[in-house]
């Protein structure tokens, strides 16, 4: 098996595939010390047996191996887009329990081609317990792939971070779920102000929301990195003149969307959460938790540093890389944009079509699914948290719709476990529309999305906000 080239050889150094490569994959979760704004950070790190962290595969090889934790705490891995994997290879499901400290799970599956990424499913995965799980595509051609992992950055532990926005953990660990609530049925889903969290302002973002007032960034953040690194030092990749670069751009923020741009290049889109779309241009293209974004530029003959940038929604933050080629003059970029950035919506969402759409065919099975709000920073899905959820149950086979309803006040980047779907009607009006696996849900905007059933097994379906699915946001598809 070749596999586990991670993404220490995908930046700076470059993405060239090594066929020379060849070990099993074994993944070791372990702690690291990284220097923010000139300070230093204790997080997680998921290295790979060369050392360096995640993992980095072409298309037909299995992931067959173990996965050590040595963290220091219980651990949940969650393989994002892995739809390949039976529903036993996953901790983060109905069920799974955690792997304790010092023990290791052993894994093989055959690896789903494209931009997925690998992260913890409880609040550790926002001190970056999360790396990059490349499948380079039979069909990728002669490309240098850089790889892309957002972050957003607290010093304060993710504890502290619930605590501010006023939530409790509804579902710590996924074990035992939490007490009935005898007033559950009487709560209104109406939107609630949020914890003191909100009050917090960074530069280049408002002194906090209105109540009724759709917004963004609920969260407090010390920082945004781009492969581990602010814009003040980014990091600088080195490229060819005149040389295609394929940026896989993976979102590993908690609770932060981005904008991406790369001013001075003509990018196109080619695949979105690692699935192959008709190729598609923005100046700028949404990105929401959890959601990977493959952009094909080409690098001029005349050379030159070409930032590639990340801009929080609904504020001015940027963080990014650049691309370089040989002796060029690097600027340093400020980390705040001239404008603040707007709303992630549906409108580059509705401009996207599949390049392999699903079969035509009426579904089986259609279900609403209402997104809320309730007072104490709860989250719901049907009015109900996780733990007092009740599932969506399919036949294996059968195809299924589902129609997202979001009237709260803020986007849901909503996540479906061992499924791709595509994206098949915006507010009423069909179409043959992206195949993914993290959907952006905006407020008030329906949307509709189509599966087929294949799997057996229990499979979340949740906000990819982490503090949203924290404190309830999280139900089950459960495939019989």
């Amino acid at each position: 098996m070749q596999s586990g080239i991670a993404l220490g050889s995908l930046m700076g150094a470059g993405a060239s595939w090594n066929p020379a490569f060849a070990a099993a994959p074994i993944l070791k979760v372990d702690s690291r010390i990284i220097e923010v704004d000139k300070k230093a950070a204790k997080v997680f790190s998921v290295l790979g047996a060369d050392g360096r962290s995640g993992v980095f595969a072409k298309e037909g090889d299995r992931f067959a191996g173990s996965l050590l934790n040595a963290s220091g705490e219980p651990l949940q891995m969650h393989w994002h887009g892995q739809v390949k994997a039976a529903f036993d290879q996953d901790r983060a499901r109905p069920g799974g329990g955690a792997l304790a400290v010092g023990q290791s799970d052993v894994h093989d599956f055959e690896l789903t081609p494209g931009t997925h990424w690998m992260h913890s499913h409880t609040l550790s995965e926002q001190q970056l317990l999360a790396a990059p799980m490349i499948t380079r595509e039979k069909d990728t051609g002669d490309v240098r792939d850089v790889v892309i992992m957002l972050h957003d950055f607290a010093f304060r532990s993710p504890q502290e971070i619930l605590a501010e926005l006023g939530g409790t953990n509804a579902h710590a660990g996924h074990g035992t779920p939490p007490a009935k609530d005898p007033h559950a049925a009487h709560r209104t889903s109406a939107p609630m102000p949020h914890g003191s969290g909100m009050g917090h302002a960074m530069p280049g973002m408002g002194t906090g929301h209105m109540m009724g007032m759709a917004h963004a960034n609920d969260v407090r953040y010390d920082a945004y990195l781009a492969n581990d690194r602010t814009l003040d030092d980014p990091e600088v990749v080195k490229v060819e003149k005149g040389g295609r670069v394929r940026l896989r751009i993976i979102n590993g923020g908690t609770a932060t969307a981005f904008f991406i741009s790369t001013p001075g290049l003509d990018s196109k889109a080619v695949a979105v959460d690692g699935t192959l779309c008709q190729p598609a241009k923005a100046s700028s293209y949404p990105l929401a938790q959890g959601q990977r974004l493959d952009l094909l530029v080409d690098i001029p003959k005349d050379g030159g540093a070409f930032p590639v940038l990340a801009q929080v929604e609904d504020a001015q933050f940027l963080t990014g890389i650049v691309l370089a080629t040989p002796g060029a003059a690097i600027i340093k970029r400020s980390t705040a944009a001239v404008k603040k950035q707007g709303m992630l919506d549906l409108g580059f969402e509705t401009s996207l079509r599949a390049a392999k759409p699903l079969a035509d065919k009426r579904p089986d099975k259609s279900f609403m699914v209402m997104l809320g709000e309730e007072p104490g920073y709860r989250w719901t899905i049907n009015g109900r948290i996780h733990g007092e959820h009740q599932p969506f149950e399919v036949r294996q086979g059968e195809r299924v719709e589902m129609t997202f309803m979001n009237p709260t006040m803020m986007m849901h980047p909503m996540h479906l476990h061992g499924h791709h779907f595509q994206v098949v009607a915006i507010g009423g009006r069909r179409f043959s529309g992206a195949v993914r696996d993290t959907l952006i849900v905006p407020a008030h905007a329906p949307i509709t999305i189509a599966f087929d059933a294949n799997l057996k097994g229990s499979w979340f379906l949740h906000c990819h906000h982490l503090y949203h699915m924290a404190t309830g946001m999280m139900t089950e598809v459960k495939v019989v």
